[in-house]
């Protein structure tokens, strides 16, 4: 196994040679829809570092997207795949059973929130496990409309479309989409205090709004789910005012109708808790799960209270890949990494790190008009100073000068004026401060 150095190097301009000849190769041979952040080509990746094609070392901020939460090619991860591999690639699930399939139902079983009895179905990725969700939703309640809420992000299938919030570029041009989908607004604490200072702090009365739209679209007796990240990601890194899911979750269960938590960017330690759901004491009747569950694996789960889960017909769920034996034995390793190496607790520290800087950055810069998050989960959200109006120009300058630095940050967000930020949990603190001087650097020439 390869290991890099965990520092940031540039040998090159960025980007160097190598990553200049490979677009004209991508652009002969990949859809032009299928578009890249970053300016340069990976190599080599291991913990909080990448290494592109002409030697360049990246701090990752990033972790494709919250997958590699464990670092880049966690050894025991690497080890675990390499004996599997060894053994059998693939049989289906469906067709072939294995053990690896069902020690990852039993680990999930005992992860995840809820002291009751517990099934869980794998599956490839998140949208493929949203989707199953609803499925099993419906079925159990024998209802077919579903809520979610906005600024959120479910997925690219055409179900998951439909509840994501955002058009470009994730549903433009490709409808009609799945019908009985309905929106409620979302608790999003710094733009609702734009109108109430109350609603922006107080969640049960966020909740109450919603309610009242649900109530006055749908309606509970029609209703079989209601889907909604604890935190979101795409929509902008948006942490409900305490009291908002609590009091969704508790509507929703007086009303028979199935809460479900998209853990998809939040769960496996992420938020500085395994799941983001527990830092308000919730307990989803179904849970959806994916990115870091298997160190970068493709792997996905839906879980949950076992009447729920059985309530599809046998054989109503599953696929030719769901749980893989090697992203199984992936997920295994992944699981006793994060438990064996403390990495609950290192999202906290990280998350005590980088609000410490990105406060102090706020303080001298009004641009910064909001520090939001929780654990390895941090975002600034961007503005013109003096107001509240997005200024998602800032956010693609300040993106584009921490990539040709050697940092790699993404964005997201409504208004595309969000710079977020997901370091793998086993980055050190000198890495951290690092990547933060140079968005600091960054953002004061700007």
């Amino acid at each position: 196994m390869s290991v890099l150095e965990q520092s940031r190097h540039l040998v090159t301009e960025i980007p160097g040679p190598r990553s200049r000849e490979l677009p004209e190769r991508k652009n002969g041979a990949v859809s032009r829809a299928v578009a890249t952040t970053m300016p340069v080509y990976a190599a080599r990746a291991f913990g909080g570092i990448v290494e592109d094609v002409d030697g360049n070392r990246f701090i990752d901020l990033g972790s494709g997207i919250a997958v590699t939460t464990i670092g880049n090619s966690a050894p025991r991860v690497v080890d675990a795949v390499r004996r599997q591999v060894g053994e059998f690639t693939h049989t289906c699930f469906m067709i072939t059973p294995y053990e690896g399939y069902v020690a990852v139902a039993e680990q999930l079983a005992r992860l995840t929130p809820g002291d009751f009895e517990k099934r869980s179905a794998l599956f490839n990725s998140g949208a493929e496990a949203v989707e199953n969700a609803i499925k099993i939703a419906r079925a159990y309640t024998r209802r077919t409309a579903v809520v979610a809420f906005d600024h959120a992000y479910h997925g690219r299938t055409n179900l998951t479309m439909a509840l994501t919030a955002k058009s470009m570029p994730y549903k433009h041009s490709f409808g009609p989409f799945a019908p009985d989908v309905y929106r409620a607004p979302l608790s999003y604490p710094f733009r609702d205090a734009q109108f109430s200072k109350e609603l922006a702090t107080d969640g049960e009365l966020a909740a109450r709004r919603a309610i009242e739209v649900i109530d006055k679209q749908v309606g509970a007796v029609d209703l079989a789910a209601v889907v909604i990240e604890p935190i979101q990601g795409e929509g902008g890194f948006i942490v409900p005012a305490e009291g908002f899911l609590g009091a969704l979750a508790d509507w929703c269960r007086n009303n028979g109708v199935v809460f479900i938590a998209d853990e998809v960017q939040t769960g496996f330690a992420r938020t500085g808790a395994m799941f983001a759901c527990e830092h308000e004491c919730l307990v989803p009747d179904l849970i959806v799960t994916a990115k870091g569950i298997a160190g970068g694996l493709p792997l996905s789960a839906v879980t949950g209270r076992a009447e729920i889960m059985d309530a599809p017909h046998p054989g109503g769920l599953g696929g030719t890949y769901g749980g893989n034996p090697l992203a199984c034995a992936a997920a295994l390793a992944a699981i006793e990494t994060i438990e064996a190496d403390g990495l609950v607790e290192r999202a906290r520290r990280i998350e005590t790190v980088m609000k410490d800087r990105l406060n102090r950055l706020q303080a001298g810069d009004p641009r910064i008009g909001d520090v939001r998050g929780r654990g390895a989960m941090i975002a600034i959200e961007l503005v013109k100073p003096g107001g509240v109006e997005p200024d998602p120009e800032l956010t693609r300058a300040l993106c584009a000068g921490c990539h040709a630095a050697g940092v790699i940050v993404l964005s997201c967000g409504t208004f595309g004026n969000v710079l977020r930020f997901l370091p793998p949990l086993t980055i050190s603190d000198e890495l951290l401060h690092e990547a933060l001087d140079v968005l600091s650097d960054v953002l004061a020439n700007l």
